[in-house]
């Protein structure tokens, strides 16, 4: 995710602020803003790698896993509309300083977690911190950076840092992992946060709305309660089944709260989504293409580095490394993106992104169970030129949708998407990679009168984290050997059918993006994305 928010990101909130209270080095103060985002994305992006060696540690299930992923995402997503007000409301320079604490604070809670279930709260908590960071910094860079060339290069500097960050974010991640261990990941985070406020205490000057919005609470609690709910319900479909009554009213509870919070923001005057944006066609296909993206592409970056280890028995570094391909087509994109932006509408561009992700990801689901990482590779390549190709384009056309004055709101809802649709499907593919690598290893391996003498119910779930020595710490060398070897081929086979899913769902919304682009009528406003 070279990108992982597009330096096209107009500032979070349209209206006019109070000037700093103090003169500013402004190189500085886009330096420190930006290394306060590229902290962000390495973060994000480093801790996939290490998801094997915290299972191990822990002796974690495939369950808990993914909650070390989804507790950040679900709380980041539900926080950055909020924090973004509440920015402007009590001054930039102060949310940041307080998003580093809280940060900092979440950092250490991470690093020395004695269970799973604290790691993944204090991985919430974080979540929390690092949306009123991101919102923060955005704002404070717009609002150093008002107008003209001096803008965009501000802009095209903050992207170029989140390029390198993401680039080299897996393999630092396992970098670390294996010569420091996991817990490093997060610690490494406490000297760079303490650094970080101190720069931000001396160079940035604080800055507000005068005349700031609403805060929308009811709305934001609805929003990210109903969001845990669904994910919760998803991630535990593996263990309680689809039909269960647990699942059941997850889901139904989920989706009693999504319309519930729906009618709060028709009945709010200042409401923290302006739903009749939704009435445009073309603002529809846009962030629904920026769903895709995120779903079907951006997500690779948690399910990758699984698969490298577990199918190939890589290290950690070795998946680092190995994640490269995918990575630097990243970094590429873009710059396909843009030659091909010169012949075709911008509609036609997105479309194009979402079946390069679709064609991408049915090659790596047909190589995926081959155990020749070559091929796998070219996949992951197809896969993140489509992504880089999407990554700025599908803000920028979300961006061209709305007026000046609602382009806050509309990057607020572009963010939000991104992240929502990361974490929902890490529950949707992981549940079907869950259950598919369960079906082919019973199928691979029936269960015989010793095998299941030999296996406990824990087994595949700990086989799916990526711990393969508790797995088959209790068999004989003989059993562990073909019982280790049908997991590593189930385990292919379901991030195969992982990809299949992926793959058809990014081919669906190309056509949706397609059919919605052809109904709508061109954007009103040009060039908002570009002039913030």
């Amino acid at each position: 995710m070279p990108h992982l928010f597009t330096h096209r990101v107009p500032p979070p909130s349209s209206s006019p602020s109070t000037p700093p209270s103090q003169p500013v080095n402004a190189a500085f103060v886009l330096a420190t803003a930006s290394a306060t985002c590229a902290l962000i994305v390495l973060d994000t992006n480093v801790v996939a790698v290490s998801l094997p060696s915290i299972a191990r540690s822990f002796h974690a299930s495939f369950a808990d896993v993914e909650w070390v992923v989804s507790a950040y995402m679900v709380a980041f997503a539900s926080c950055l509309l909020p924090a973004g007000a509440l920015a402007d409301r009590v001054g930039r320079k102060l949310m940041l300083l307080l998003g580093l604490a809280v940060f900092f604070v979440a950092s250490l809670g991470c690093g020395v977690a004695p269970t799973a279930a604290l790691l993944n709260v204090a991985r919430a908590v974080k979540g929390v911190g690092a949306a009123m960071l991101l919102t923060a910094a955005l704002a404070v860079i717009a609002n150093t950076f008002h107008a003209g060339p001096a803008r965009v290069r501000a802009w095209a500097v903050w992207g170029t840092c989140m390029g390198l960050a993401t680039t080299v974010a897996p393999l630092v991640g396992g970098v670390v992992t294996q010569w420091l261990g996991w817990r490093w990941i997060f610690l490494l985070n406490l000297p760079v946060c303490a650094l970080l406020a101190w720069c931000t205490s001396r160079v940035i000057g604080e800055s507000r709305n005068p005349k700031p919005g609403p805060l929308d609470v009811a709305g934001s609690l609805l929003f990210g309660v109903a969001l845990a709910l669904g994910i919760w319900a998803l991630i535990e479909v593996p263990a309680d089944g689809l039909a269960s009554w647990r699942t059941v009213a997850r889901f139904a509870a989920c989706a009693l709260l999504f319309g519930v919070f729906v009618q709060v923001q028709r009945a709010r005057a200042h409401a923290m989504v302006d739903l009749a944006l939704f009435r445009q066609p073309r603002f529809v296909a846009a962030v629904l293409a920026m769903f895709g993206y995120a779903a079907c592409a951006q997500v690779m970056m948690t399910f990758l580095p699984l698969y490298l280890q577990n199918a190939f028995g890589l290290s950690a570094v070795a998946a680092g490394v190995g994640m490269l391909p995918f990575a630097l087509s990243m970094v590429a994109g873009p710059y396909l993106g843009a030659a091909l932006g010169k012949r075709v509408s911008s509609m036609a561009l997105l479309s194009a992104g979402l079946l390069l992700i679709a064609l991408g990801n049915l090659l790596t689901a047909l190589t995926a169970g081959g155990g020749r990482y070559a091929l796998v590779a070219l996949g992951m390549v197809v896969t993140g030129l489509g992504a880089g190709i999407l990554n700025g384009d599908t803000q920028k056309a979300i961006m061209a949708c709305v007026p000046p004055d609602r382009t806050g709101m509309a990057s607020g809802i572009s963010t939000t998407t991104r992240f929502t649709a990361i974490v929902t499907s890490v529950g949707v593919l992981g549940a079907v990679l869950a259950a598919r690598t369960h079906a082919a290893f019973l199928a691979a391996m029936p269960l015989t009168a010793g095998v299941k003498a030999a296996l406990d119910a824990g087994f595949m779930s700990r086989v799916l984290a990526g711990d393969t020595a508790q797995a088959s710490a209790t068999l004989s060398p003989a059993l562990r050997a073909t019982l280790m070897s049908a997991a590593q081929a189930s385990f292919a086979s379901g991030f195969a059918a992982a990809l299949g899913l992926a793959a058809a769902v990014a081919l669906s919304i190309a056509a949706g993006v397609w059919l919605l682009a052809g109904r709508g009528e061109p954007a009103r406003v040009r060039g908002v994305a570009s002039n913030g």
